[in-house]
């Protein structure tokens, strides 16, 4: 048994959903929570500085006692996750949209993503759906503005489902019954996005299926906690403040948060 925490990053707060999931598959485990947001988003950034802004981020946690580390990022695990398997010898878990799960699922052949333009553009997405698409049609979709919505915890307002609206048009037209949430930000969409989408359209994303892969490393690894687990932290490289007002909507109770000093 390990009772260190299990250290997690994103680019903001949409981590917190990928967080979420982590703390109800392993209630015993100390968690720590790192929001990049002084420079969100990712999406529109070069991999050279995600990389660099992954690097720092990964050895801070690592500082602070972290035995594991999870990338609750798509963009970030795109450009940064095979840099930092080669420097840092502790488990490593990433996010992938869920292409192969959603090619299983569709009934038209026509699955949709919406991601960030990094996640879209990179290579690792491209081998995703060279290895997983097979026949099924998958239209993508670059979805610039949300993010820095849902950082303010806006999450249902006319201007967020203006903005889905618009993005999702043309993935129904092409005819998706599956659409893949390819940002960790955008699971806290679900409920706008039920209420514009046609009730056959199957919502995927990959938080679940990230906590339960980071347990079976732990238990392989005979890392598992015997708890109980100890206060999470959080750190914002933004402003520590305005993390702290979204906590209660995005992670479902308050917190302490601290300034990332870098």
């Amino acid at each position: 048994m390990d009772n260190a925490p299990i250290g997690v990053f994103d680019s903001g707060v949409g981590g917190l959903s990928v967080l979420g999931e982590i703390r109800r598959a392993l209630p015993n485990e100390s968690l720590l929570y790192v929001a990049d947001s002084g420079h969100v988003p990712y999406g529109e950034k070069s991999p050279e500085e995600i990389r660099e802004r992954s690097r720092r981020i990964t050895a801070f946690l690592l500082d602070q006692g972290a035995k594991a580390l999870v990338v609750a990022c798509n963009t970030a695990t795109a450009a940064a996750v095979a840099d930092l398997r080669e420097h840092y010898a502790i488990p490593i878990i990433g996010m992938e949209p869920a292409v192969k799960p959603a090619a299983r699922a569709t009934r038209s052949g026509v699955v949709g993503v919406l991601a960030t333009t990094g996640t879209l553009r990179s290579a690792r997405f491209a081998a995703l759906l060279d290895r997983f698409a097979g026949t099924v049609k998958v239209v993508t979709q670059p979805c610039p503005g949300l993010v820095e919505y849902i950082e303010q915890g806006e999450l249902e307002s006319p201007r967020v489902h203006a903005l889905l609206q618009d993005y999702t048009r043309p993935l129904l037209e092409a005819g998706c019954d599956t659409l893949i949430l390819g940002c960790t930000h955008y699971p806290f969409l679900r409920r706008a996005l039920e209420s514009i989408l046609p009730a056959k359209v199957a919502l995927i994303d990959t938080g679940a299926a990230v906590a339960r892969q980071l347990q079976a490393r732990l238990i392989d690894l005979s890392l598992e906690a015997a708890g109980p687990a100890r206060v999470s932290r959080f750190w914002s490289s933004g402003d520590p403040q305005a993390l702290g007002r979204v906590l209660p909507v995005l992670w479902g109770e308050s917190g302490e948060v601290e300034l990332l000093p870098f």
